[in-house]
């Protein structure tokens, strides 16, 4: 069989052929994490920003123009972009659909050039691009687009070339990444990119693939409604109670269709990440409650309240909208967005000036759309966006990008302390530019340790882990690792408190009790009674500590 050319509709298909492959080993990809943490979500990631633009597809129908259909997988996915991974797919994306937009056929030349731009474009949006990633496979596999587009005019064969030139370059990887090698993983991303590819081949050979997109109404009404008329945006994990959940995913689908919006349910190994869009969150948590156990829940008042003299017209403030700031009448210099996880992180960026909270980070990296929509919601021209995670940079910039109502500026914080110490800093008499500056300058005088445990026996820098150890990990990559939590701070501490070191502050997670992390303050005291050492609540998931060392 042999394919010259092919229209819009064949091409929505396979976007969609290539989505489902993704997301069908979305948990595959999740475990390709080179430190062996329980937050691994690359997968999880890509395919929650494939499928934001999957659903934009669907409601274009079975019959879209060319333009049309590119402009929702690259409107749809930019906003949806979740993590570096997910930010990246995007814009390789974008690059693809700049060159297919301009013709009504698409033909194996159009195609070796929209697959040269996509490389090019996800190069240009990576500050320092790393060799050994989704990167590398995408820049290969376009290399031998071109090469085989000299030699053929078979879309069929053309995508062949490509996509086996993309397996063999991940196969690769570790040899280009030595910590991929160490860690006996291939990149995640390009193992990401290489399951939409395949996907996308896979439906134009003829194989029968279902496009349905389980979280849409049937996948047409519910994509295109608009979200706003919805006061509430909630996620949660949801861990099933034997077969349960199988046997009524219909039903659960179809109930969760019928009270909201942008539903998605992402497939983990023990749990499923729900995230909706709703005005009913109560039902909803009581459908799940009856399906199995809930937990990490996240609700978001998206409309918040104004103060008004009018009593009859005062709304009433949602007790569950506690990350978030009522509007002020009166338009400040400058605002701040924050990302974190845990009611206790959130109540410390609030308490030190934060006007809007975004639940998330290690596992639940926002979108560049929730970044977007958290900016709108604070009432300054600049807004300054604090991620306070390494894999929520590149979607603040994205985000940042793609403001056109307010100036967006990034302080690319790696951690939570780095977050903190940034904010503190704000002067109010300093331009914008003159506070990134200096935001960015003082984070450089924090040290970050994050303590959780390890998912699976592996090597990390020379160091043998076992499955279960706790991990302590710094700013630079792992610290130590031991099976005694006090051994671990012990070595931890040792190695990030300095002669200039003046402060410890532990911020413990939702699995720790008070008196164990005062136990580990005292521990630190006995050890460096020079230092003083303080312990907040963080309610952070995943991992036990957090420690700043200033």
């Amino acid at each position: 069989m042999e394919i010259k050319s092919i229209r819009a509709g064949v091409l929505a298909k396979m976007y969609l052929a290539g989505a489902k492959y993704l997301e069908k080993r979305s948990s595959e990809i999740n475990e390709l994490n080179v430190f062996p943490v329980p937050d691994g979500d690359t997968g999880t990631n890509m395919t929650m920003t494939v499928m934001s633009a999957a659903r934009e597809v669907i409601a274009l129908g079975s019959d879209p123009d060319m333009k049309a259909l590119c402009k929702a997988i690259s409107g749809g996915s930019l906003r949806g972009a979740r993590g570096n991974s997910g930010v990246i797919l995007s814009q390789l994306l974008r690059g693809f659909t700049k060159v297919v937009k301009t013709s009504d056929e698409i033909t194996v030349p159009i195609l070796a050039e929209s697959f040269d731009r996509a490389a090019e474009t996800a190069y240009k949006a990576v500050m320092k691009p790393k060799e050994g990633t989704i990167l590398t496979v995408a820049r290969r596999a376009a290399d031998k687009g071109i090469e085989s587009a000299k030699e053929t005019d078979d879309i069929i064969v053309f995508l062949s070339d490509v996509f086996n030139e993309a397996e063999a370059t991940l196969k690769e990887t570790p040899d280009m990444l030595p910590v991929l090698k160490e860690a006996g993983v291939v990149d995640s991303g390009g193992a990401g990119l290489l399951e939409i590819l395949r996907g996308a081949l896979d439906f134009l050979n003829g194989r029968d693939i279902d496009l349905t997109i389980k979280d849409t109404d049937d996948g047409k009404e519910k994509a295109s409604e608009d979200a706003a008329q919805y006061r509430y945006h909630m996620s949660f994990k949801l861990y099933p109670e034997g077969q349960t959940l199988e046997k009524r995913k219909e039903e659960y689908n179809k109930f969760l269709a019928a009270v909201g919006v942008n539903f998605t349910n992402i497939n983990n190994d023990s749990f499923i990440e729900t995230s909706i869009d709703t005005n009913v969150p109560g039902e909803v948590l009581t459908k799940a409650v009856s399906l199995g156990i809930i937990d990490e829940i996240s609700i978001v008042n998206t409309k918040p309240v104004v103060k008004s003299e009018n009593k009859e017209n005062l709304e009433t403030e949602d007790a569950s909208d506690a990350s978030q700031k009522e509007i002020s009448a009166e338009k400040a210099k400058a605002g701040f967005v924050a990302v974190c996880a845990g009611d206790g992180m959130a109540e410390i960026f609030k308490e030190i000036g934060a006007d809007q909270v975004i639940s998330g980070g290690q596992t639940m990296n926002p979108s560049a759309g929730d970044i977007l929509s958290a900016v709108d919601k604070v009432n300054a021209d600049t807004v300054f966006v604090l991620p306070n995670n390494k894999n929520i940079i590149l979607a603040a910039n994205q985000a940042a990008e793609m403001s056109k109502d307010k100036k967006i500026l990034v302080v690319p914080s790696k951690t939570i302390p780095q977050g903190i110490t940034a904010l503190v800093n704000f002067i109010q008499d300093e331009t914008p530019e003159e506070n990134l500056s200096n935001m960015i300058s003082e984070m450089s005088s924090v040290k970050t340790g994050e303590v959780t445990y390890a998912v699976r026996d592996t090597v990390i820098d020379g160091k043998q882990i076992k499955k279960d150890d706790y991990i302590g990990i710094g700013d630079e990559g792992l610290i130590s690792n031991s099976s005694d939590m006090n051994t671990l701070f012990h070595d931890m501490m040792k190695q990030m408190i300095s002669e200039e070191s003046s402060l410890v502050s532990i911020y413990y997670g939702q699995d720790v009790n008070p008196a164990d992390a005062e136990d580990i303050a005292n521990l630190i005291r006995s050890d460096f009674p020079e230092i003083e050492v303080e312990t907040e609540s963080g309610g952070q998931p995943v991992y036990y500590y957090i420690i700043s060392v200033e």
